[in-house]
């Protein structure tokens, strides 16, 4: 919610937190236009003209109000409430310029429509005149224009989604090679538990861009995870989340140059935790994360030596017998039963 401070071009920086919770709705707010959403047909009328202009412009138009311009710049506003009051008077006949706002509420035309919806917040007015750096008007902005904006904007982000996600599950299919494979490669930083978690969210991504079911990318980005997370609890200098997808395999593996494990075997064992106090506070190191990368995957392989590092592999199978078609029908005809 919008604090009730003066309007600055100047925002104070979103938290962490709260960032987490916006929605592309909100993200459009502060990547929109005003003129991305404005209505560019403007019907003015002049400081000379009678209200009862005004009267049959409210009628014909349906607006509920109109900028008032005298040489192209805007001079002032006239609202429903202006005519009401100028009927109530009897004074029709009157001019515009008697019974206007001469200092109206704008929004100019580059700026970002969270800067409209702060007026409209702010005040009471149900339109807003757009204007450029030379105060002429351009056009009206209301609610309903920056709804359907929006509408516009999340519609494009849905269509363009959708041509990534057909370009991508194609990518097998319209390259020709004895081999095709893409490696996705991401550097995990050490102690830096915000950000764990974000490789693994990409790679979800990625994985359903590509055609995976949604069964083949939650597994891989449970084990992803999981993977990442031992490389910001347990490493010295952080370390590599490297994914290779090919139409038969999903292979992914997670390396680091120390300190490394002294026992693997032991560290395989549900509940073992080498974690430090700082990771263990913030909910991290329960012992588990092997386990659970264990039921994700159909094969994993771990080797570590202490001062050198340590390398974990995982495997998911997709269909052997047939590994050179589309992934995304692969995937859909795949059995999860057998492991």
């Amino acid at each position: 919610m919008i604090e009730d401070t003066p309007l600055s071009p100047q925002r104070d920086t979103i938290a962490d937190e709260v960032a987490g919770g916006i929605t592309r709705v909100e993200e459009l707010a502060y990547e929109l236009k005003v003129s991305q959403v404005m209505s560019s047909d403007v019907k003015a009328v002049a400081p000379d003209d009678t209200m009862d202009c005004v009267l049959r412009l409210v009628q014909d138009q349906r607006v509920s109000g109109a900028p008032v311009v005298a040489s192209g710049k805007l001079v002032g506003v006239v609202s429903t409430a202006d005519l009401l009051r100028a009927m109530q008077d009897s004074e029709l006949g009157a001019p515009v310029s008697r019974y206007m706002t001469d200092q109206p509420v704008t929004v100019g035309v580059d700026d970002l429509v969270i800067r409209a919806l702060e007026l409209f917040e702010h005040t009471t007015v149900s339109r807003l005149p757009v204007v450029d750096s030379h105060s002429h008007v351009v056009g009206i902005v209301t609610k309903g224009d920056i709804t359907n904006g929006v509408l516009r904007a999340l519609r494009s982000d849905y269509q363009r989604e959708e041509v990534r996600r057909y370009r991508a599950s194609h990518l097998f299919e319209d390259i020709d090679s004895d081999r095709t494979s893409l490696i996705l490669r991401y550097r995990v930083k050490p102690r830096d538990f915000r950000a764990g978690g974000t490789a693994s969210v990409k790679i979800r991504r990625a994985l359903t861009r590509l055609g995976a079911s949604p069964p083949i990318a939650r597994r891989c980005a449970v084990a992803a995870c999981e993977a990442e997370m031992n490389l910001v609890i347990h490493t010295t200098n952080g370390g590599i989340l490297r994914v290779e997808v090919e139409p038969h395999l999903i292979y992914m593996e997670a390396l680091d140059d120390g300190p490394g494990i002294e026992d693997v075997e032991r560290a395989k064992q549900p509940g073992f935790s080498t974690a430090s106090e700082e990771a263990r506070a913030l909910g991290f190191g329960a012992g588990f994360g092997l386990t659970n990368i264990s039921r994700c995957v159909d094969k994993m392989w771990l080797e570590s030596t202490v001062g050198k590092g340590t390398r974990l592999e995982m495997w998911i199978y997709l269909q052997s017998d047939a590994p050179y078609r589309r992934l995304d029908s692969i995937l859909e005809r795949l059995s999860f039963g057998a492991r």
